[in-house]
């Protein structure tokens, strides 16, 4: 709103010093700056008010026959993901060009999957309904949220010269045409029969991921900011024509603007982390970690990297991907002997360390540099051709 009231002002009374709002590196830093102030300061009043009306985390005593005790955090207030979502949403809607799809489409994505966690956390903590919102339910979320940024990118005329195209990595120049649409980027033509379900299962897996990686203090909101970060270079670049060219990226007309956006859910993270890091003051509950997931899901499609999630987002992905693990072979060897046999000590992978004795705050640290390290690999991807 701001963004576009400056903008009105620049053009009718040219006021000095009000030019600089057409950068977007201005703008992402002011956005960083607002959702750090709205996670931090106006965050303390919502810790204070949900504390109050003792919104708290039920927590099991010896989690899976005692490997892991977590009942000291009970009673610690939830749904504590309000705090990332109102931060995210308000700096961008400030100072973010919310006309331009990348934007608005992220905006929805954010707000729709923390609508359907608050609705999951509101029936575990006030309705005292443990069971919380039933799985089917979440996941028609997820899949109709996957469907709606599918048929967005598909229809919308800001993406029709590459509305089913993913960047391809190491790949310059010839695009690998499955529909035989033309050469357009070096990346890969799926066309919407496949491209939409992609969409609709990153969507709903990245989604999963986050909301499975919350399970330590401080560990889905650091990860997850500095992956923002990654995707606030991805975003910049992918709608900078000089970068884009040095990349030998093809330009993405408005998807700087995206900048905005990732910056201060990177920005709102981070602000929630002062609160959310070890000794945790709040968790952030489905209400958080479902949102964060849309958020970068949806972030990394409209940018055309859905190919560097792995790499990107790879402690998500080990997360999901140790719980398929645990699962898959539990089942399988009880179907074989009788008896259900695990892989890890407890799954997600960061409880496999926890019951090994490991301090969960070592845990979390070494998550994150294991993210950061990933992020830059990804940001260096962009150069190997």
């Amino acid at each position: 709103m701001l963004y576009y009231l400056m903008q009105y002002l620049e053009a009718q009374f040219q006021p000095p010093g009000f030019q600089v709002i057409q950068f977007i590196t201005v703008r992402a830093a002011l956005a960083a700056i607002t959702a750090l102030f709205i996670s931090m300061i106006i965050g303390r009043r919502i810790i204070r008010w949900l504390a109050a009306k003792q919104i708290g985390e039920s927590v099991r005593e010896g989690i899976h026959a005692g490997s892991v005790d977590h009942s000291h955090k009970s009673g610690t207030p939830t749904m504590g993901g309000l705090i990332i979502v109102f931060a995210v949403l308000g700096a961008t809607v400030l100072w973010g060009a919310i006309a331009e799809v990348y934007v608005w489409l992220a905006c929805v994505a954010t707000a729709w999957m923390a609508a359907f966690g608050f609705a999951d956390d509101y029936i575990k903590v006030v309705k005292q309904d443990k069971s919380g919102l039933p799985a089917r339910i979440k996941l028609i979320g997820q899949l109709s949220l996957g469907l709606f940024v599918g048929v967005i990118i598909y229809f919308h005329p800001a993406f029709q010269e590459f509305n089913t195209l993913t960047y391809l990595p190491f790949v310059a120049g010839e695009t690998l045409d499955y529909n035989f649409l033309g050469d357009l980027f070096g990346g890969v033509d799926l066309g919407w029969v496949i491209y939409i379900p992609v969409v609709v299962f990153i969507v709903t897996a990245v989604s999963n991921g986050v909301n499975l990686t919350d399970g330590l203090d401080g560990l889905a909101a650091g990860t997850t900011g500095i992956v923002a970060l990654g995707l606030t270079v991805l975003a910049y670049t992918a709608g900078n024509a000089i970068f884009a060219d040095f990349l030998n990226e093809t330009l993405l007309l408005g998807a700087g603007e995206l900048a905005v956006f990732t910056l201060a859910l990177a920005a709102a993270c981070f602000g929630f982390l002062w609160y959310n890091g070890f000794p945790a003051s709040v968790f952030m509950g489905d209400t958080g970690s479902l949102a964060l997931g849309a958020a970068v899901g949806t972030s990394t499609l409209l940018i055309r990297k859905e190919l560097l999630l792995p790499l990107l987002c790879a402690v998500f992905f080990v997360e999901s991907l140790s719980v398929i693990i645990q699962t898959g072979w539990f089942k399988y060897t009880r179907k074989k002997t009788g008896t259900g046999r695990r892989v890890f000590r407890m799954a997600p992978i960061h409880h496999h360390w926890e019951a090994g004795g490991m301090h969960e705050n070592k845990i979390v640290v070494r998550f994150w540099i294991v993210t950061a390290i990933t992020v830059v690999a990804t940001l260096l991807i962009l150069r190997i051709r």
